[in-house]
């Protein structure tokens, strides 16, 4: 059983699972390449110009920063995109985050009053976005580099669509008229 299967009810559906978009890895990704980059770089030049236990120390400093770099500014934000999951179940919607603490979040559909989508022109050519979820009980939650934001949008839509309607609290009645 994954992730995402652990945190259902016995009899809820699983309908969508998703990590944020791959470009919150853009910039770990350029830090990765200068940072080799440079290391290797220095430690030629090092290698090259210095001597003896002078030679060593040098090295072992530059890898020392190097390794700190790495993880500080890659190896975090791989493990952050990795460890935060969109779930879109038949009854609620969760979103949990977090490596050494974790933060959940879990709205059930009937709460749902509204659902929006944002994106520019960047997000777009990407196919990402914010998708904007109102409950009747607290301020808008925003969820930022929403992969395929749009259809998340419409499959979320139509979802709470189904939960209004199944539940007779509104929504479109037999007659093609609305409750």
């Amino acid at each position: 059983m994954g992730y995402p299967e652990d945190v259902l009810a016995p009899d809820e559906q699983l309908i969508l699972h998703r990590h944020p978009h791959w470009k919150m890895l853009f910039w770990p990704i350029v830090t990765l390449i200068v940072a080799t980059a440079l290391a290797g770089f220095a430690g030629g030049l090092i290698s090259r110009k210095a001597e003896g236990t002078t030679r060593s120390a040098l090295l072992i400093a530059v890898l020392a920063v190097y390794l700190v770099i790495l993880g500080w500014r890659c190896v975090a934000a791989v493990l952050s995109w990795k460890s935060t999951h969109f779930i879109i179940t038949d009854r609620r919607v969760l979103v949990r985050q977090g490596v050494l603490t974790h933060i959940g979040i879990d709205i059930p559909m009937s709460r749902i009053s509204s659902v929006q989508f944002r994106h520019g022109l960047f997000d777009r050519m990407l196919g990402t976005g914010t998708l904007i979820i109102e409950s009747s009980s607290s301020e808008p939650l925003e969820y930022d580099d929403i992969p395929a934001v749009q259809q998340v949008h419409a499959l979320l839509y139509h979802q709470v669509f189904d939960v209004e309607r199944h539940s007779g609290r509104g929504g479109w009645d037999d007659r093609g008229g609305y409750r």
